[in-house]
């Protein structure tokens, strides 16, 4: 079993490491060996009330929301200069818990969160109402203010990302947080837990509950303390989330599952598409609810397209995600790669050309899967209409704007998409169309904290990133002072 610095088997309450109520703990496995590495507490409701009622003690005494902005940017930025100084053993958790590439770990993962918590800490200082001119005659004008405890619940396949891109705006705007992990993949947030905990943030501020969705998940939705919900994961389980809030009416944002167009047209630098359509399906093992995994192509360049393809995907680095050169690791869990399976079986059955991949791969006991491409799929085909999530790329030809662009726009999802084009005036009317939170033009995956993403459609609503992130996690209040 592998020893950490830290210590993963407890949970994270009011500044304290303690155990489940009942005592109860599950297993953390590594995905590129199936083996199990170590256990955490698996929280009860117990645990989650005794997390939410730290969060709002903490809260309620003003520790925190009391701060200035100054003060808790201040305590934000040196979150992000900790997460700098422990980004090899960050890196490596992130590696271990997800199966996650330790190249991309430590250039995606770790970076994107030290910039998350740098941005927002920059927000804190500028968090302010305005003065609003009326006929009547008073002094009118608006303060913005925190919600109070933030219930954090976040997915498996980036779970250090998707936590601060939670937790650092709820902070920023003076909110206190009770996290609650992907079961599968705990072991960053607890070691962010003792960090926020060095750079001085208060005890009971942050809170974080390891367990499971049914169990943890579900009292932490349903608790009476908590006043926001933000949450990240699949289509099916948010729309619960959102009824649960909506019975109790409270805010919720919701980022949800994505199957992203990829549209390449006839006047693209085809070898700048092609580097930027392998990015958008194999970056982090095709586990990415903003990845591109349909291809739409313009008839004159399909086939050479997919001779490019055919040549180029079976060359992308599969293996141990501790070497450096590994490109594409396991599936974060076996549940995952045989829902690939699944799904490439589908394909097949409804005619679709395997140009390459195809198949598991045996190593090492791990979660692999060849990455993919499938060509020549109807558009009703369930492979190319719902979420595959792995490395697996559907292919369809499009013979005009108006086909690839309804194409693009015929699945229920609507998080992300992309064109690849030279004609910069397509690039904009294209993008108009497109039914997606975010568009990218000749790359993909082109992210930063001063940029919003979210979803349309069933794809959620809300944004994380940017101001309008921040936005979400206060309540704006207006006072209206009489001059008479």
């Amino acid at each position: 079993m592998t020893t950490f610095e830290i210590d993963p088997g407890r949970l994270f309450i009011g500044g304290q490491w303690r155990e489940a109520a009942d005592g109860a703990r599950t297993e953390v496995v590594d995905p590129s060996r199936g083996a199990v590495v170590t256990t955490v507490a698996e929280a009860g409701a117990a645990d989650v009330d005794a997390a939410v009622r730290a969060a709002r003690e903490a809260f309620d005494s003003g520790r925190w929301s009391g701060l200035s902005g100054r003060e808790r940017g201040r305590i934000l930025y040196r979150v992000a200069e900790l997460i700098r100084e422990n980004a090899d053993e960050i890196a490596r958790l992130e590696s271990l818990d997800v199966g996650k590439p330790i190249t991309l770990a430590h250039a995606v993962d770790v970076t994107n969160a030290a910039n998350d918590y740098e941005y927002f800490a920059s927000l804190a200082y500028t968090l302010d109402g305005a003065q609003r001119e009326t006929p009547l005659n008073a002094l009118a004008y608006t303060r913005r203010g925190p919600l109070g405890v933030v219930a954090a619940i976040t997915p498996f396949n980036f779970p250090l990302i998707l936590a601060g891109s939670k937790i650092a705006p709820a902070l920023a705007a003076g909110n206190t947080v009770v996290h609650k992990p992907a079961d599968e993949t705990p072991l960053s947030a607890l070691y962010m837990a003792g960090l926020l905990q060095r750079a001085g943030v208060p005890d009971g501020v942050v809170n974080v509950v390891t367990g499971s969705g049914p169990v943890a998940g579900e009292a932490l939705l349903r608790h009476p303390g908590v006043d926001k919900i933000a949450f990240t994961g699949s289509t099916a389980i948010g729309r619960h989330a959102a009824s649960v809030a909506g019975e109790n009416l409270k805010p919720v944002t919701m980022e949800l599952g994505g199957n992203a167009a990829h549209i390449v047209f006839e006047d693209a630098d085809l070898e700048k598409a092609v580097g930027a359509v392998i990015k958008g399906f194999v970056f982090n093992t095709g586990q990415f609810c903003m990845g591109g995994p349909r291809l739409l192509v313009a008839r004159p360049v399909y086939a050479t397209l997919l001779n490019i393809l055919a040549d180029a995907v079976p060359g992308v680095p599969v293996g141990d995600p501790r070497k450096p050169e590994t490109v594409i690791g396991p599936m974060a869990a076996e549940r995952h790669l045989r829902k690939v399976e699944e799904y490439v079986a589908i394909a097949r059955k409804d005619g679709g050309r395997v140009v390459c991949g195809g198949e598991r791969i045996e190593l090492d006991g791990g979660y692999y899967y060849q990455p993919t491409v499938i060509a020549d799929l109807p558009n009703d085909s369930r492979a190319v209409q719902e979420e595959i999530f792995g490395p697996v790329l559907t292919v369809q030809a499009f013979d005009t704007e108006d086909e690839a662009v309804a194409l693009a726009n015929s699945t229920p999802y609507g998080l992300a998409s992309g064109v690849q084009t030279g004609d910069l005036a397509r690039a904009h009317r294209v993008a108009d169309r497109l039914q997606a939170g975010i568009v990218w033009v000749n790359d993909w995956a082109m992210l930063d904290p001063a940029v919003p993403f979210g979803g349309v459609k069933d794809s959620g609503f809300g944004r994380e990133y940017g101001p309008e992130a921040l936005a979400a996690y206060t309540k704006v209040k207006s006072v209206v002072v009489s001059l008479d």
